[in-house]
């Protein structure tokens, strides 16, 4: 039913996803385990060809990534960071029809043992397209042997998005640009195209199925604010693009996604 991909990375000791990754490798494992007797799941990844030998053996590896934000532009610092769109057209070619459902996730993002479960419920409910909130907890874990201590800590609510899950289907027809990843305006570029196409879209928050240890947001560090400023400039590209195809967004929404103040009160649905 459902196909997940995430874009796994080497990187140095320095790095949050250092601790972050063999962790949330283990939980999507877990995931998959714990759901395996009712519900077909199938783990991958995608990666730069120099990342292979850190992926575990349960996940499905998927045509490595062959460009990066830098043949396209020209940065301060360069960081060699995939586009959106690269991982998600990998995601969508090794899935079949029988996964009705692609999900994408962060490399931090760990999942509670029951997380394939409780997204087959919200399907159930006739969501066809939404977000998950993780929750953020204590940046004292560090190992894989914690993670039942990082299951049974509840942590905070986190404003912000990283867990996506959508009909196969209707991705072929996302406008997701030259946006890449590792920077702000990802989550409202993908945000933007599932409540276009989606007929009962909804964010679930403050629900405990994602989790991410810390919040040190590195990727605000002012070094890196060009890429954050080309990310913006595209995601509005694509933006008017969706209106012009498909009319105007509902004024909560237009409101919120152009990020001029409103709050996080627009409607879950369409």
């Amino acid at each position: 039913m459902f196909a997940h991909i995430i874009n796994p990375v080497k990187v140095e000791r320095s790095s949050d996803l250092y601790i972050a990754q063999p962790i949330t490798f283990e939980t999507m494992r877990i995931a998959r385990v714990f759901c395996r007797q009712e519900i077909d799941v199938t783990q991958m990844t995608t990666q730069y060809p120099e990342d292979r030998d850190m992926i575990p053996g349960h996940f499905e590896i998927t045509p490595d990534l062959d460009r990066s934000i830098l043949e396209i532009k020209k940065f301060k610092i360069p960081r060699k960071l995939p586009l959106i769109k690269d991982i998600l057209d990998r995601l969508y070619s090794q899935a079949t029809d029988e996964h009705r459902y692609l999900i994408y996730t962060n490399p931090d993002i760990a999942l509670m043992p029951y997380f394939y479960q409780a997204v087959s419920k919200f399907i159930q409910q006739d969501h066809d397209a939404f977000v998950i909130d993780r929750r953020t907890i204590s940046d004292r874990y560090s190992a894989v042997d914690e993670i039942p201590l990082m299951y049974a800590e509840i942590g905070d609510s986190h404003r912000g998005y990283d867990c996506f899950v959508f009909k196969r289907e209707v991705y072929p027809r996302f406008k997701l640009g030259n946006i890449c990843i590792g920077t702000a305006w990802v989550g409202r570029a993908l945000l933007a195209n599932m409540v276009t196409y989606s007929s009962h879209f909804k964010e679930f928050r403050n629900i405990h199925l994602t989790f991410h240890i810390g919040d040190s947001q590195t990727w605000r560090n002012e070094d890196y604010a060009d890429y954050s400023r080309e990310n913006r400039h595209e995601y509005l590209k694509i933006f008017q693009q969706l209106e012009a195809e498909h009319g105007e967004f509902d004024p909560t929404w237009r409101s919120y996604l152009l990020d001029t103040g409103a709050k996080r009160q627009f409607p879950n649905f369409k």
